[in-house]
């Protein structure tokens, strides 16, 4: 791969963890420069962090139209840059902005696009893209033909490198054309709830809890676990949609995807739903009094038991080895 071309998201001025991540992989697959193309109305701090994080370029595609960027515009400031200068490969993070963008800028170019990737590999000048299919039921390993190549890569594929203050990129500024006919969404306003937990996607520990906990009031158990842990929360389908949880809360095929290092699954039975949101952390520890549940099948550690007496020993012993 001689030119490898990373969408990179940011907030605020500070890119996402998991464009940093997909940044990694680009460094260890690319054979020649590393560009992050970055996307909004002012993007200097944005582009300084990158050039910190190895990228050797930025091309900052900078309109007042992409203060909220949308992924009609996004695409059609992407799409005219890629045929002019043609990389090999695009990737980017497969967040909630990566899986609406990826599949716009294939339309847009005519190529293929492989999504939700846990892995990419290099033989010689060929890649190798493994991602699940199937609702997660199998992984299957692809290879995409044409140019350039596109993809979307879940958590935890690659490592971000450590910031160096010493390093710079070349910052190139754009400023996108937008067609005369193109029809984009209008985003009036934009809503944070302020907290201090990890972000959900990002969060290296994550604690969820299911319908085994019986009724909402019993999730402050997940929470006071998350909190001893330094963890983010999550939750199953079933107790979102039970209206226990937020939507923003669940890990799922129609939730997020995370892949921490650790996933604490708490009264999960372990459905293929919530699997393939989840399957991909690098450990996880199942509690259910069901020694049945199929979360069982790919628990790193498993505890058989009444998550009511369970939990509570888990959190009075964090509480006990606390300094």
């Amino acid at each position: 791969m001689n030119a490898v071309w990373v969408v990179v998201e940011q907030a605020d001025g500070v890119p996402t963890h998991g464009s940093l991540e997909a940044l990694g992989l680009a460094q260890q697959l690319a054979a020649g420069s590393v560009t992050a193309v970055l996307c909004g109305a002012d993007v200097g701090a944005a582009a300084t962090a990158v050039g910190q994080r190895g990228a050797d370029r930025v091309l900052a595609v900078e309109a007042p139209e992409l203060s909220v960027p949308t992924g009609e515009r996004l695409a059609a400031a992407i799409v005219p840059l890629v045929r002019d200068r043609k990389p090999s490969l695009l990737l980017l993070a497969a967040s909630a902005q990566g899986r609406d963008l990826a599949p716009r800028l294939a339309a847009g170019l005519g190529v293929m696009v492989a999504t939700d990737c846990v892995a990419v590999t290099r033989e010689g000048k060929i890649l190798h893209y493994t991602r699940p299919m199937f609702a997660g039921k199998v992984l299957a390993t692809c290879r995409l033909k044409g140019a350039p190549q596109i993809a979307t890569v879940r958590p935890r594929v690659a490592s971000a490198r450590p910031a160096d203050p010493s390093k710079t990129a070349t910052v190139e500024r754009v400023a996108p054309a937008w067609p005369a006919a193109l029809k984009t969404a209008t985003v009036t306003a934009t809503h944070s709830r302020g907290t201090d937990k990890p972000e959900l996607t990002e969060a290296d520990i994550v604690v969820s809890g299911g319908r085994g906990l019986g009724a909402a009031e019993q999730y402050r158990l997940i929470e006071e676990l998350a909190a001893m842990l330094g963890a983010a929360n999550g939750a199953s389908r079933a107790i979102v949609d039970l209206g226990w949880r937020p939507h923003e809360e669940q890990v799922g095929q129609t939730g997020k995807t995370v892949s921490p290092k650790l996933y604490v699954a708490v009264g999960i039975s372990g459905a293929i739903q919530h699997r393939v949101g989840m399957q991909t952390s690098q450990c996880i520890v199942a509690i259910n009094k069901d020694a049945n549940a199929p979360i069982f099948k790919i628990a790193t550690y498993g505890l058989v038991g009444d998550l009511f007496t369970l939990v509570p020993l888990l959190i009075q012993a964090l509480k006990q080895s606390a300094p």
